[in-house]
């Protein structure tokens, strides 16, 4: 058993995010410590399984908590839901090999309470000489740090183009609730109280629909968070998906994606799996990217649509990425494909809305105050991209009422 308490780091400014690192390995917990203190977090407590974790972490008072799932005595997926109870606050990063157990395991914490997973190298070796998994951890930790941080003043709004400009209307700032004037189309619904001091408070404009048309697909893109966010969703559509493919790009590394497939179809009673290169879509079923590996469309000479996947370099840094299913569902589909972008760090998405916003297709986007971080659906919605930004409860019915054929 071993713990640190309180280690401070020079490079940390005042009101530092706080971070707890919780692994059996002493060599993981000391990398680990001296990156984030490199990048100006503060590590709160180093601890060396779960059960020193759940007596240190009311001490250490972290924000964010890098939890290991395999350790001696008290395991990740023990601790979790203790750690949960003690610092209910904390945003908590469960870290596995890539084994098909871990990600069970891993999935089942995201289910929990965990707010993002990572994977992690086999061997220490691993751990020490892999860029990506430091990358990857730093990056993680940076965009959920924004979770922990008063709302920045909200920036003036931008205008738009007098020969786009809708019709002036109320809308309310989402901080304040004071009405303000805004050009917005739709609205943008007020953020709950308790998720208003995480809301990031720019205002954006949401898009008119015209030209309705039937969809013939859903599309869906997520990241961060995204596994709870895509399952809260399809599972309230699932009665209304007969009738439509279901294709879902979720940043995640392979072996995951296959576990993750596994889940939806428990949790929608619909056929799920990872897609396969050439297969025919069929209506009712859900076809996830894999991990590793672009999922795009293809249509064949007979109208059918077919999954295309293919191995080609990262996109916004994504593989799979978003921008690719989007881009493909723009040409095979046009005015017919109905999307949403869920919460996600990063900007995947953007330029694929941007094509399906030009062949006549729907976007919609989770809004601030119900994403873990709002770097996805946030960047569609300061493009203009957004034809509504919902809650994440309210993203089924609306998503509903076009499958069915209501109104939104």
């Amino acid at each position: 058993m071993s713990s640190a308490l309180a280690s401070t780091s020079h490079n940390a400014p005042p009101q530092a995010t706080r971070v707890m690192i919780v692994d059996d390995s002493v060599v993981v917990r000391g990398l680990t410590s001296r990156w984030l203190e490199e990048e100006g977090f503060v590590v709160a407590a180093t601890c060396s399984n779960g059960r020193v974790a759940v007596e240190q972490v009311e001490r250490a008072r972290p924000d964010i908590i890098v939890l290991d799932i395999e350790m001696p005595e008290m395991d990740g997926l023990q601790a979790l839901p203790l750690l949960l109870a003690k610092a209910p606050r904390a945003t908590i990063i469960v870290i596995s090999t890539l084994t098909q157990r871990n990600a069970q395991v891993s999935l089942k914490c995201l289910s929990m309470g965990a707010t993002d997973y990572l994977p992690k190298p086999e061997s220490h070796r691993g751990v020490t000489t892999s860029a990506s998994f430091r990358q990857e951890l730093i990056a993680k930790v940076q965009g959920l740090a924004a979770r922990h941080r008063r709302a920045p003043a909200a920036p003036a709004m931008r205008s738009p183009s007098p020969a786009s400009a809708p019709a002036q209307r109320t809308s309310f700032s989402p901080t304040t609730r004071t009405p303000v004037s805004a050009p917005v189309v739709g609205q943008i619904r007020p953020a709950p109280e308790a998720a208003q001091a995480r809301m990031q408070t720019t205002r954006v404009v949401v898009r008119p629909r015209v030209g309705l048309v039937h969809p013939k697909a859903l599309l869906v893109g997520a990241s961060t968070g995204g596994p709870r966010a895509v399952g809260e969703v399809l599972s309230a559509l699932a009665p209304s998906l007969k009738s439509v493919p279901v294709l879902i790009v979720q940043h995640m590394p392979p072996i995951f994606t296959a576990v993750f497939a596994e889940h939806l179809g428990t949790q929608t009673r619909m056929p799920a799996a990872e897609g396969r290169d050439g297969e025919k879509l069929e209506p009712g079923r859900i076809y996830v990217a894999p991990g590793g590996k672009h999922m795009g469309l293809r249509k064949d000479a007979s109208g059918a649509v077919h999954v295309r996947i293919d191995d080609g370099p990262p996109e916004n840094f994504c593989k799979p990425a978003v921008d690719v299913l989007f881009r493909d569902a723009a040409a095979v589909y046009g005015a017919s494909a109905l999307s949403v972008v869920l919460t996600g760090m990063g900007s995947d998405g953007t330029l694929g809305a941007k094509a399906l916003v030009a062949a006549g297709g729907l976007v919609y986007a989770q809004d601030e105050a119900t994403s873990t971080v709002w770097g996805m659906p946030g960047s569609i919605a300061k493009a203009g991209l957004a034809h509504d930004i919902l809650p994440l409860p309210a993203l089924a019915p609306a998503l509903k009422s076009l499958l069915t054929g209501g109104a939104a």
